[in-house]
């Protein structure tokens, strides 16, 4: 079941988005066409979540131009809002490890009854019930989640999902009102290889459902539109640099690969997404 609207297109011309501690990130360029999967990669701390979070309306953009379903960032980020969802971003979105996986879709199923006209309906009534019950099944359709694969069904408590699980779980709730845009970040988090594979595959087939999809992570499918972010230094680095280092290029002008990146390869650790997105809210405030 097609659980969605028609997808939104995304057209960003040099977006960046800075606080007073810098670049969270700058000079992206997307031109993406509703329906498509975009693949954000770049090292830890180089503004995946942030570039999530502006295109979702969720973070002020302050350079560049762009819109999302044909509406102006930042001008209009409520609306952007309203059409987008976000999926699996620490710290600004979470499970709740205690709750079940039926207490989470439940409570996401009644957040969207008055965007169909049944916030008047009573909670017990059947046809409230009925419009509950669909939305969950359609939600776990699209996310390959099959609540009898699970220890105790819908019974299940968060806690004890296996991490490709909850990444289905959180995408479910993500995608039940039928954004035009999802933003799912860090999707190959601690996932094994055959993991990565099928989160990738979950996300490729709700972007061929109509959905537009924005995923933060690595090994993407060949077929996506990957868009590369690249580590910032902070202003205060780039002023004073040290010896025998490359000096910061002059404002305007971009980066290169060896201005930015550090002589050592730096991993994702689990805490880094969301670190950066509370440091990026800190910085620019939240929406």
């Amino acid at each position: 079941m097609n659980t969605t609207r028609q997808g939104a297109a995304v057209d960003a011309r040099g977006i960046g988005v800075e606080g007073p501690r810098g670049w969270a990130f700058r000079g992206i360029d997307i031109s993406a066409e509703p329906g498509t999967l975009i693949a954000v990669e770049g090292s830890s701390g180089s503004g995946r979540t942030c570039l999530l979070l502006a295109l979702t309306g969720r973070m002020r953009i302050t350079e560049g131009t762009a819109t999302v379903a044909g509406l102006p960032l930042p001008q209009r980020m409520g609306t952007v809002r309203s059409r987008t969802a976000i999926a699996h971003v620490p710290g600004v979105v979470d499970l709740e490890p205690a709750l079940t996986v039926g207490e989470h879709l439940r409570e996401q199923a009644l957040l969207g009854h008055r965007f169909q006209g049944l916030g008047a309906s009573l909670p017990w009534s059947k046809r409230h019930k009925e419009a509950t019950r669909a939305r969950i099944d359609a939600a776990l359709a699209a996310v390959r989640l099959d609540p009898g694969t699970l220890p105790k069904g819908l019974r299940t408590a968060v806690r004890d999902l296996e991490r490709i699980e909850a990444l289905r779980l959180s995408v479910a709730l993500g995608v039940m009102h039928g954004p035009r845009l999802l933003a799912v970040d860090d999707v190959d988090l601690k996932l094994s290889e055959a993991e990565r594979a099928q989160a990738w595959q979950m996300l490729r087939d709700l972007a061929l459902e109509g959905t537009t999809v924005v995923a933060a992570g690595s090994d993407a499918p060949a077929d996506a539109l990957v868009v590369r972010t690249t580590r910032t230094k902070p202003a205060a680095a780039a002023a004073a640099p040290a010896k025998d280092e490359p000096s910061a290029p002059a404002k305007g002008e971009p980066r290169t690969a060896e201005q930015d990146e550090p002589s050592a390869p730096v991993q994702d650790a689990p805490h880094t997404t969301e670190e950066e997105a509370a440091h990026a809210f800190a910085e620019t405030g939240r929406a």
